[in-house]
């Protein structure tokens, strides 16, 4: 269930940003046109006082309250987004998903998101999570790129989310993050939850968490940065984002985990998902899928390279 209101203290790092723009680094699946409506409607206050202009600047301290009004039942409508398949069958599909793109449908941003190409390439697909993540086994952040598996039938998710809570599905991510990591590989084993302090985000915390496991090798040290590949033991909200940042290597471009700002104009993370492995639950064959780095991953890897000589 979505929360139905955000408590966040804004840190050191967005002192004197847009209110606008701060808060739609933060909320990845509400478009940034319906965070302006809720601030114009009066949804939103700082340090207890209402607040209706976008463009206030926001100090490090600051309390900020924003209630989101009860949802409205949602028309998800089938759009023709030319998503990439990679492999389809009467029971599943898997999709390479692009970076920008939301996996399902949220207030103020009810098109253009993975569920409403899905809806127009098949008429069957699972309904266990509700009529606005249809097909939805599990999903990756709308500035993450890569393989997600979608379910045709309830029979076929509902196994498919067993792997994936027995820890029996591969995924594996590449990414680059901050700094040079001295150790070639290692294993964060941290528990994660929501932000005491800031329920937008989520931390490694012992109150109210799970168990969360992600294993990182090293693939290349370019300089202050480092290009990994990164694998899910867990499959926990932003967890490799957060477990990356709390080891003081956040990736880069991370908007709410790390130094938004960076000096290659990068919008959001710089991660994919590159790997995705599973058993057919009709055949009960093992099958994994590759996909290749998207295009600007490559631009930044070759960015980055040639900055740090």
């Amino acid at each position: 269930m979505r929360d139905t209101s955000y408590n966040i203290i804004v840190d050191s790092e967005h002192d004197g940003s847009r209110l606008d723009a701060f808060l739609s680094g933060f909320l990845d699946d509400i478009s940034r046109s319906y965070i302006v409506k809720l601030i114009q409607d009066g949804n939103l206050y700082i340090n207890g006082k209402s607040c209706i202009v976008k463009k206030t600047k926001i100090s490090a301290g600051d309390e900020i309250l924003l209630m989101l009004p009860e949802p409205k039942l949602l028309e998800v409508k089938a759009e023709n987004l030319n998503l990439d398949i990679v492999y389809e069958d009467v029971h599943l599909m898997v999709v390479n998903k692009p970076k920008g793109m939301v996996v399902h449908p949220a207030p103020g941003n009810e098109s253009g998101t993975l569920v409403n190409g899905l809806m127009y390439i098949s008429d069957s697909l699972s309904n266990i999570n509700g009529i606005i993540r249809p097909g939805i086994v599990h999903r990756i952040d709308k500035n993450t790129s890569g393989l997600l598996v979608v379910a045709k039938d309830d029979v076929t998710h509902r196994e498919l989310a067993k792997q994936l809570s027995e820890h029996k599905m591969k995924r594996e991510y590449r990414a680059v993050v901050n700094g040079s990591l001295k150790k070639s590989e290692g294993t964060i084993d941290e528990p994660i939850g929501r932000d005491p302090k800031n329920r937008i985000r989520m931390a490694v915390t012992y109150e109210n968490s799970k168990y969360a496991v992600t294993h990182y090798k090293v693939i290349e040290i370019m300089g202050n940065y480092s290009y990994i590949e990164a694998k899910l033991e867990t499959g926990r909200t932003h967890q490799i984002r957060v477990h990356m940042a709390y080891i003081r290597h956040p990736l880069l471009g991370d908007e709410v985990y790390g130094k938004g700002k960076n000096p290659f104009g990068i919008t959001g993370q710089v991660l994919h998902a590159k790997t995705l492995g599973f058993v057919h639950p009709a055949t009960k064959k093992y099958m994994e899928f590759d996909s290749e780095l998207p295009c600007e991953f490559e631009k930044v890897l070759t960015c980055v390279r040639k900055k740090q000589g």
